[in-house]
């Protein structure tokens, strides 16, 4: 199942991790991007929009070979 502030961001297949990102980042409120406490949490927010892009990219595409 893919992560539902995954699929919030609205990218398309074919974006790349930076744009993924980049969406990421915007999707966060300002506050939360200010508070440097939540820098763990923040870029653990990033690492799962990248992994459940990825295993979105995987699942779509079809086997090689």
């Amino acid at each position: 199942m893919i992560d539902p502030a995954y699929l919030r961001l609205d990218l398309p297949l074919t974006a790349s991790p930076f744009t993924v990102l980049r969406a990421a980042v915007r999707a966060l409120h300002p506050n939360t991007r200010a508070v440097r406490s939540f820098r763990t949490a923040r870029k653990r927010f990033y690492r799962q929009m990248l992994c459940a892009h990825a295993a979105r990219q995987t699942a779509v595409d079809p086997p090689s070979g």
